[in-house]
Order: C-alpha cells, then structure tokens, then sequence
C-alpha cells in the first residue's frame, strides 16, 4: 500500500525525465555556446558582471577575486574554480584569438603554466568586449531573472562582434560536443558584408573571404579538404602543422626551428615528448633540443646531429609528435534554445538576423524615448509661448498639485508636460534658452523620422548592420596568423619517414638474415681477424653478404631459381652484431625454409632503371633478363630461372648494356664475355644457356659484372681525361695482345692502354686475396673453359668469392661461415696478375671457419643522400 500523501512512480519513467532534464540543463547551460554572441553561459555572465561593476577598457584593474566574487554571488553560483577557470581563458593570448579581458599578473603560459591564484591577478574588459556589451541599456536583449530571482541578467548579449567564429569555441555535453575554430574578424566581417549585399551567396563565394581557421598560435594547416567540409557540412578534419625552418650552425650541423604550433598544443609536453622519442632511439639524429622563446615569439632549437638528414628527421616529428595535429572541428551552439551543427553560411546568417533584432529594438527604444522627450519639449515651448498665463495659474494655485491640475485643465496638457513646465528653471525664459528648446525639438523631430523609417525600411537596417562590420574591420582587424597550405596532408611514406643510410645484411645457410648498420663494423688494416657479425647456431654459417641503401629493393633469389621482393626499410633492423636475426621465411610471404634456399639478394635503387638482371648456376648456366619484369612480384614469388634438376641458382647481379660477365670456378677459373653474348629472355619461366665450361670437379662459386672498357693509346689517354673528367684507372695492354684501335676521334693508332674495366677482387676460403684488372681477363665467347683467374694451393684453399671493383668502390666486406665480419680499405690489398695466389687478407680464421663471401661498397656521407619530400 502507498502511504498516505505519497504517489507511486515507475523507477525507469523517472530515471529518464532526471537524466533528461539533467543532460538538458548541461547543454544549454553550461556546454554550448549560443550562436548570437558566442558565449557559454557562465562567460556571458563575467563579461555583464564587469561592465556592471564599471570595469571598462579604460579603468584601472580589479582583483579577479573580487569579480569571480561577483560572478558568484549573482548569476553562477556553481563554484569559483568554474569561473576563474572562464576568465583566465578569457585574457590569454594563446587560447583566444581576439582576448575579451585584460589581465594584469600570471594568466598561465604555452607551456601548461598554470594561473596565479585568483587573489594575485587583475583583469578588466578588452576594448573588444565593449562592442559584446555596446547597447545592452537600451533594451536590445531580454533579461531574465537569476538563480535566486533577486538580480535580473541577459539572456544574450547585443554582440556587435561575430564572437563564435573569431573566438571559436570548445565544450562538451551530454551525449555531443562542439569545437569551433577561431577565424579572422577582417575575414568574418567581409563574408557578412558580401552576405547582406548578396543574400544567395554560396558556401563557395563566402570562402573567397574567409580561406579558413586563423588559430590565434598561428602554424599553418595543410590542405583544404578539412575547411571545406567545415564550412559545408560543419564538421570537418582540419590539419594543422607547426611552423618550421632549416638553420645551419657555424660547426656545420643541421638544426630544426620551430617557430609557431598547433593551437593548444602543450609547448613543455612537446618539447619533452621530443626528448623522449630521442632517448628511446625513435627519432634518430637528435643531439640536443632547447627552448628559445621569448617576449618577442617561439622559437624551439632542435640540433641534429652531423650525420643526420634534417628532412627524414622532421617528417619523423610530424609523424609521432604533436608538431602535427588536427582540430575536429564540430560547429554545434544553440540556435533557439535548441543544439544545431551549424556551416559557415547558417552562422554568417544567425548572426545577422540577431543584429536585425539588436537594431531594430534598439530603434524602437530610441524612439520611444525620442517620442516621450518630444512630448514635454512640445510643453516647454507652450509654456514659453504663453509664460504669462502659466505664472498667473502658478501664482493662483494653492500648492505643487493644485498648480499641476490647473495646468493641465486650462492649456490642456498633460501631467507630464505640467511637471516638467513646474520643474523649469528661470533661466530657461531667457532668448538663448528658449532658442535652444526650439532648435531641440528640431532634431528631436529629425531623429523621430529617421528612427520610424529606419524601423520601415529592411534594407536600412542591413545597411547600419554593413556600417558597424566595416567600423569593426577598420578598428580590430588584424593581419591572419595561419597560412593555409594546398598541399593536402598526409601520412609520409616509408622512404620519407627512414633515413638513407648504408646496411650490411647478411644470410646464414639455415635462412637468417640480419640488417646492421654499416658503422658497427669498424675498418680494420689487412690481415685483421674481423669482428662478429652474427650469433649461429651449430652447423649455420653465414652464406652471404650485401651492402645496400635503405631506399633499396631487395630481390631474393632462390635455390629454386624464384624470385621474392622486399624494400630494405621493411625488414626491420637488429640490434646488435650478435643477434642472430629474423628467419627468412618471416620477411618474405610465402617463403617455405623446407623447400627452397636464399642464395642470392640483390640490391635495386631504381627498379624502373633501363637494366637488366644476371644470373648465373652452380653449373656454369647463365640468363640476362631485363629488370621490368621483377617490377610486379607478387606476394609468393615468381619463376626467375627454369633450373636442370642437378643445378642450383647461385647469383645475380644488376648490369647494364654494354658490360662484360665474368665467371669464377672455385678451382681458379675464370671466364670473361660480353653480355650482349646472351640474349635477353622475356619469359621469366625459361632456363638459361652455359656460361662456362667446368671439369667434373668444379663448380661456379662466384659472379659479376664489370663495366664498358675504353681504349686509347697512350698519346691520347690524359687528353680523354681532360676533355671528359674521366679519371679512372688504366692498365698497359702487353705489344703481343694490342688488337683494338684507340677511340680518340682521329687517331689511327693501336690502342695502348685499357681504361674503366676495373678490378677483379678475389678471396680463397682461407683468407688469401687479390685484385687483377679484368683487362687481364680477354673476352671470350661464352661457354669456354676460360682462364686461370687465382693459382690455388694448400696455403690459398679454394677460391671463396669474387666481386668487380671500381673507382667508386673503396671498401669491402668479407663474411666467413662462422658470422665472422671484416671490413678493410681495398687500396690496402696489392694488385697482382692473374696466376698469383694473392697476400693474406684476413688472418686467424678458426681451422672450422672459412670465407663464405664478400661485397664491395664505398659508404656515402650523408650529405650525398637526396633530402625525401615533405
């Protein structure tokens, strides 16, 4: 049973109508702006209660106590944290784009400073503030009672400014939010301007006028995308990016300055977010950062480090910093009492529709009080005119109220007119006075008519509207802060996001591939034993070694004669030379341990160069295939060479028209032919033809490709090198073999010397090496049992790989089975002929160790690297 005077309710009805009435109340309370003067509640509340409390643009400074006091006590009683909080906001530079207080003492910084106590600032309205507030006396807003219906306080403020778009706004409700971004008042009030002289306006044309945000940190955004779907839709991604430079240092380094951010973006949190991401080594080439900001702007110093690339570096601090940020903008304020997501036109158009209201009743307060005036000038002067009738019924009253009576019977007037005749001074019957009167009741009849057309005439009304927006544009415009960029942001590629830099990787017999840094591999003298290179597993050696850029394509050659494609940024990188790696068949798709071999990786920079791939069997088979068609490998791999059931692919190489193979047996042997020699094959499924003739006992162990040769004869060698800039090594062709004319133009003489064909390195599995010039090698056909290229013995072992070198290679590094990794300058290794066994290159090889591989490489400095795009 329900006791008596109580009433049963349903606990879910009830749960509704609170949350309902509570999420209400949030919204247009408390969260939301309203879309005529831009202002939250509890904002409009401190701007009225300062321009009540006579703190004006030209007065001095009050304690920001005593005005959150005020606040408080009158219209928000809902804790002072709230409304300090609101006027703190209000006076700083870096939140508002137009501030609408003044404050005197610490408001907070950039940097998350927080505010001085309310008992230490000061603050006063902005001279902008008075133009929310100008006419608010005259009855041009509602005013509606307080919380405790002892004060009255308006509803809306008259708003001469459009504050929602140059102040923007942020707040959340229940179940939506609102975050507009600031804009330009030179912009805004030029939209409204070519709005009210063309009412059909498009989205479009207003966007001529207002291009965009303009955040009061200034930055820039990237790309219009974000705006135009603000403006058209009112929601909107807008882009925003940190305003940067280049800088160069008197030692010759790189440094970033930072000189502007994101809008509320947190200067100390970014600047510490940098460090951090430095320390933990995931933006690499940072040595320092500083913070250089002053009274006179941000400047935030990020020194690189010598070897750095300032554009790889920032597109990293774009990517994982807040030095790239966006504002999603949601252009949600009550229009009616009701939430609405509002475009740029419906704003453009409330905010006029308001001011038509704010004129209009400004108008008809005018004129009343012009009209009520006019009404007791018009007894004035009836009283001047007959000022000897009104002194004789003065005279012949008893008192004030019968002197009143008798006025307003005998020269019919009103007790309005009477009164003001009773309270009229002496001096008013002088000439000059009554001149006065008159000249006042002109004007007062002037203003009446001008009052009643402008209240008439529409069109009037939107022309003082024009005239105070460009008064407004005229006193507080500015120049824009934010650049607006056409260039769309993006996320940066890899390539833009990972430095040039040179790799060594190498590839164990079991199929793990490790990527290094070349720099952790110091150079050493020859005859150096090397440094580890990769921790194996017993009965795993390393089987392979190459050097490349990290912009690089990767072409993975099988056993099987199948190809797998790989950038050298998607392999990840090890941490140090004695991990072990990653297994092969994790990098590449598809790739099954069990079934097939890597024995060949191939380094690509350009794959859509006009070259062509080499490769080349344990067999001695040999297939030239142009480079287009590894352009498109899929995710499993492709056919590359159709392979004899006994063979096994062993290498490729990248080689261009022109070039000579040459072809080395692990017995010394070594065959060198033009490539022209073997056709390019345009199917990648079909098998290869033989290379080199091999004895029973012997196998390929090594292949490469060296460039065109020139000849010359001596005379005219240096003149080539003159004319050219060519200044490659050359090599004296013995009388016996001289059978090549010399290609300077008109010269008839045999040719004497052989320039650009390079060098042959070789190494023996037991250390032992040497360069002979290819020259030594004279070109044969193809499929011959070729020449001795290392006499091998005991001592040698052998021969264990062999690579071409050039003027612009200047290093090489040398595997063994047992992840031993040498790295040694090829000038410190003699150059000798072909039947020579070489001088000991890399010593104290353990008696299970041996020379697996080698590649030749010259490291670049970092300044040779082309700079990815922003």
């Amino acid at each position: 049973p329900v006791p008596p005077g109580e009433q049963p309710i349903r606990i879910a009805e009830e749960m509704r109508t609170s949350y309902l009435t509570y999420a209400m109340s949030v919204i247009v309370a408390r969260a939301l702006p309203d879309v005529r003067d831009g202002l939250k509640p509890v904002q409009r509340r401190i701007l009225y209660a300062m321009h009540d409390m006579g703190i004006r643009p030209g007065s001095q400074f009050r304690k920001s106590a005593r005005i959150a006091g005020e606040v408080l006590g009158k219209f928000h009683p809902h804790g002072e944290g709230s409304v300090y909080d609101a006027l703190v906001r209000l006076a700083q530079d870096f939140s508002m784009r137009y501030p609408l207080i003044t404050g005197q003492g610490n408001f907070g910084s950039i940097d998350g400073d927080p505010p001085a106590a309310m008992r230490y600032t000061e603050a006063r309205l902005a001279p902008i503030a008075d133009e929310l507030l100008a006419d608010i006396d005259q009855n041009t807003v509602d005013f509606v009672p307080n919380f405790d219906d002892q004060q009255t306080e308006p509803a809306v403020l008259p708003a001469r400014v459009p504050n929602m778009l140059i102040n923007g706004a942020s707040g959340i409700a229940v179940g939506m939010a609102t975050n507009i971004p600031p804009h330009n008042l030179g912009e805004v009030c030029d939209a409204l301007i070519h709005l009210i002289d063309h009412p059909d306006a498009t989205t479009e044309r207003l966007m001529r006028h207002v291009i965009g945000p303009d955040f009061p940190t200034g930055a820039k955004v990237r790309g219009r995308k974000g705006i135009v779907d603000t403006y058209t839709t009112g929601r909107g991604r807008i882009i925003m990016e940190a305003e940067t430079e280049f800088e160069e240092t008197r030692n010759n380094r790189e440094q970033i300055i930072v000189t502007s951010l994101p809008y509320q973006v947190n200067k100390a949190n970014l600047i510490e977010r940098i460090a951090g991401l430095s320390r933990e080594k995931k933006i690499d080439g940072i040595s320092d950062i500083r913070d250089e900001s002053d009274r006179r702007g941000m400047r935030i110093v990020i020194e690189l480090r010598r070897d750095a690339q300032p554009r790889v570096v920032l597109n990293n601090l774009l990517r994982q910093t807040a030095l790239r940020s966006s504002f999603n903008s949601i252009m949600l304020a009550l229009v009616d009492g009701q939430p609405q997501v509002l475009p740029l036109r419906r704003c453009l158009e409330l905010f006029i529709r308001h001011r038509e209201e704010v004129i209009r009743r400004r108008a008809e307060y005018q004129l009343e009080r012009a009209r009520a005036r006019d009404h007791i000038v018009q007894g004035l002067l009836l009283a001047l005119d007959r000022i000897d009738e009104v002194i004789e019924i003065i005279r012949n009253s008893a008192d004030v109220e019968e002197s009143r009576n008798n006025l307003t019977q005998q020269l019919d007037l009103s007790e309005a007119q009477a009164q003001a005749i009773l309270d009229m001074q002496l001096r008013r019957l002088a000439a000059l006075e009554r001149e006065r009167i008159e000249n006042e009741y002109q004007e007062l009849v002037g203003k009446i008519s001008d009052l009643e057309d402008l209240l008439a005439n529409p069109a009037r009304v939107l022309e003082v509207i024009k005239t105070e927006t460009a008064d407004l544009r005229k006193n507080f415009g500015e120049p824009r802060r934010t650049n607006i960029s056409d260039e769309e942001a993006r996320d940066q590629s890899p390539e833009e996001l990972t430095p040039h830099a040179d790799i060594v990787f190498t590839l164990s017999d079991r199929g793990y591939i490790k990527r290094l840094p070349i720099a952790l591999y110091r150079s050493q003298k020859r005859g150096g034993k090397g440094v580890r290179g990769q921790e194996t597993r017993e009965g795993d050696n390393v089987q392979q070694l190459v050097v490349a850029d990290t912009h690089d394509w990767l072409l993975f050659f099988t056993d099987k004669g199948r190809v797998y494609r790989k950038r050298v940024f998607e392999t990840g990188q090890d941490s140090s030379r004695n991990s072990r790696g990653t297994p092969v068949q994790n990098l590449l798709d598809s790739f099954n341990q069990a079934e097939e071999t890597v024995t060949a990786v191939v380094a690509i920079p350009d794959p859509r160069a006009d070259k062509s791939i080499f490769m080349a069997t344990r067999k001695g088979e040999v297939k030239r295939m142009h480079l287009s068609l590894f352009q498109n490998i899929r995710r499993t791999g492709l056919a590359a060479f159709d392979l004899n059931p006994d063979d096994s692919l062993l290498t490729a190489r990248l080689a261009e028209e022109g070039m000579t193979a040459i072809l080395v047996s692990r017995n010394g042997k070594g065959v060198r032919f033009e490539l022209d020699k073997v056709t390019e094959r345009m199917s990648r499924s079909s098998g290869g033809v033989r290379g080199i003739r091999l004895l029973e006992d012997d196998e390929v162990v090594a292949m490469d490709v060296a460039p065109q040769e020139r000849f010359f004869c001596s005379m005219h060698l240096t003149e080539w090198r003159r004319q050219s800039g060519d200044l490659r090594p050359a090599i004296n062709i013995p009388e016996a073999e001289r059978s090549d004319p010399c290609e300077f133009e008109g010269c008839e003489r045999m040719a004497e010397r052989i320039m650009g064909s390079g060098q042959l390195m070789i190494l023996s599995t037991r250390g032992s090496g040497k360069r002979t010039a290819v020259a030594n090698f004279r070109k044969t056909g193809r499929g011959v049992q070729g020449v001795i290229a290392m006499k091998i013995t005991e001592h040698t072992g052998p021969i264990a790989a062999a690579v071409v070198t050039g003027p612009d290679v200047e290093e090489i590094m040398v595997g063994s089975r047992r992840a031993m990794v040498y790295r040694t300058a090829i000038k410190d290794i003699s150059s000798q002929g072909r039947n020579t066994q070489g001088v000991r290159v890399m010593t104290k090889l353990a008696e299970d160790d041996e020379v697996i591989s080698m590649s030749a490489f010259r490291e670049r400095d970092p300044s040779e690297f082309e700079e990815p795009a922003q």
